[in-house]
């Protein structure tokens, strides 16, 4: 069966966060037309998750078809902060035209982009009609930080009932697990440890098993499983944001840590909460003054 699905081992990389193996694995022969765009866009996706926007803005030219141009405009949002409006306005001005508008990759990109923005509204606008796996994984995420576990979990059914195996929908059942808490930490935890066993170990799988740990307070596996995810990649924000947390109730120094992440991610919730913690304390400071 694994003949009929030529990019089988491609997504399923993709998905876990094996980058690298995704793009090294790519040389994929006698691909249709549309697995060969498919494959292009996961591979272009790959090289963004790496942080190589601008080998992506200058690969993707104006002929390229509407999945790669998506991506082509999710590269020039992430790249910098003043690309963010003409990448909006460039992802409008396609989901706008009825002959594309419709495409699932430009939906879910779009779905990527507004949830960054932290508009859910809008970007569940494009997503929530589904019609993939990884639009109904788009939506339990964007319904998890809306706090809405329970249309959540309506998305994970759908997911389970098209196929419970699909590593999207285990994700999917863990992040959901994390969201609900208490006994479903350790059905999460039990879902990244199976990945761990069955796939190279990524970045997302370890991130995966430490947040599990540290919801169950076992803050010294935790920092164990994120240390590595950082040998792993030492710029990735999550692992860094984690680390910080980790290191606060294990009570060590998390300031290289965070110094770290307001280097690689500004824009990240952890710096911006710190940010704002800062400014509060030093408002106080000066009034007791």
């Amino acid at each position: 069966m694994a003949g009929a699905d030529p990019l089988f081992g491609l997504r399923n990389n993709f998905y876990i966060g094996a980058y690298q193996a995704a793009i090294n694995n790519s040389d994929i022969p006698n691909l249709s037309q549309d697995d060969a765009v498919e494959r292009d866009t996961l591979v272009y996706r790959s090289y963004i998750a790496l942080g190589s926007y601008q080998l992506v803005i200058n690969e993707i030219d104006a002929s390229a078809a509407t999945p790669l141009q998506a991506v082509k405009l999710i590269a020039l949002y992430l790249a910098t902060p003043d690309n963010k409006e003409t990448a909006i306005a460039g992802l409008h001005e396609l989901l706008g035209d009825p002959a594309i508008g419709s495409n699932p990759i430009l939906r879910l990109i779009a779905g990527i982009v507004f949830m960054h923005e932290q508009d859910y509204n809008e970007a569940l606008k494009h997503t929530n009609a589904g019609g993939t796996m990884e639009l109904h994984a788009l939506n339990v995420q964007i319904l998890i930080k809306m706090h809405r576990s329970d249309y959540a979990e309506k998305q994970l059914r759908i997911m389970q009932q098209v196929d419970e195996d699909h590593t999207l929908t285990q994700l999917a059942n863990a992040w959901l697990n994390l969201a609900v808490g208490g006994s479903k930490i350790q059905e999460a935890y039990l879902i990244f440890q199976d990945f761990s066993e069955k796939y190279q170990m990524t970045s997302l799988i370890l991130n995966g098993k430490a947040v599990c740990c540290m919801h169950m307070g076992n803050f010294d596996e935790a920092e164990t499983l994120l240390l590595e995810a950082l040998n792993k990649d030492a710029k990735d924000p999550e692992t860094l944001a984690n680390l910080v947390v980790c290191s606060l109730h294990l009570g060590k120094p998390s300031t290289r840590y965070l110094n770290q992440l307001k280097l690689s991610n500004p824009d990240h919730t952890l710096v911006k909460r710190a940010s704002s913690a800062e400014d509060n304390f030093d408002r106080a400071v000066q009034t007791v003054a």
